[in-house]
């Protein structure tokens, strides 16, 4: 039945939505690792693994407190939960826009 088939422009949606996903997976990471090079450079945490666990858990706010940073260096855990908290906040805006746009498009017919 020709229904039960994606249209072409909702396949084009499902692509964009997946590559802005992937985007947002690689921004992300970037964020995560930089923040984690950094703690291992300056020898904060005694593993790389360390590191990137301490930076991802602080990058995405949620923060266990399993690990911990020297009390001197405590800053660096809140500047990472904030620069993770507004990465998340622009993203979630430029998805938004993105969507928008799409949705606009499919309105309009393409004429916006």
């Amino acid at each position: 039945n020709i229904r039960d088939r994606p249209t072409d422009t909702a396949r084009k949606l499902a692509y964009n939505v997946a590559g802005a996903l992937i985007w947002v997976l690689g921004i992300v990471t970037f964020g995560v690792w930089l923040w984690a090079l950094t703690f291992h450079s300056l020898r904060l945490f005694p593993t790389l693994e360390a590191s990137v666990y301490f930076s991802l858990v602080s990058f995405t706010t949620l923060g266990y407190g399993d690990l911990l940073l020297p009390q001197e260096w405590r800053l660096l855990g809140g500047m990472t939960a904030a620069n993770g908290f507004m990465t998340f906040g622009v993203l979630i805006a430029s998805l938004t826009e993105a969507l928008r746009l799409v949705r606009l498009a499919q309105i309009t017919g393409g004429h916006h």
